[in-house]
């Protein structure tokens, strides 16, 4: 029995270091795509530059089921009226799973 408890409490402890290593590899990812697709000359994690922050994105759109594809769709084809009168621009550079990958990342921002 304290053998399988080890065993399993180690397989638990090599899981759970899987995955927050990918997780924050995915984030990095993410960090580096909104540089390389021009986000952050717009928007900042914490501070409104032109458009809002990521972190009042997040908590503005946070518990809506729609907000991943919404927020997708209006990074890839601009958008305006919701955060004043500066509008955003289209990123036509940014596919349509890139523009998933930043909402996801963007959402997660506290």
């Amino acid at each position: 029995m304290i053998k399988f408890v080890a065993t399993t409490t180690a397989s638990l402890a090599l899981l759970l270091t899987a995955l927050f290593t990918t997780t924050a590899a995915q984030a990095q990812d993410a960090a580096k795509l909104a540089q390389e697709k021009a986000c952050m000359a717009c928007h900042q994690i914490d501070k409104k530059v032109v458009g809002p922050s990521f972190k009042e994105i997040a908590a503005r759109y946070a518990g809506q089921k729609d907000a991943e594809a919404k927020l997708a769709k209006k990074v890839r084809e601009g958008g305006s009226g919701v955060w004043g009168q500066v509008p955003m621009p289209p990123n036509t550079t940014v596919t349509e799973k890139d523009a998933l990958a930043l909402v996801k990342w963007i959402l997660a921002q506290k």
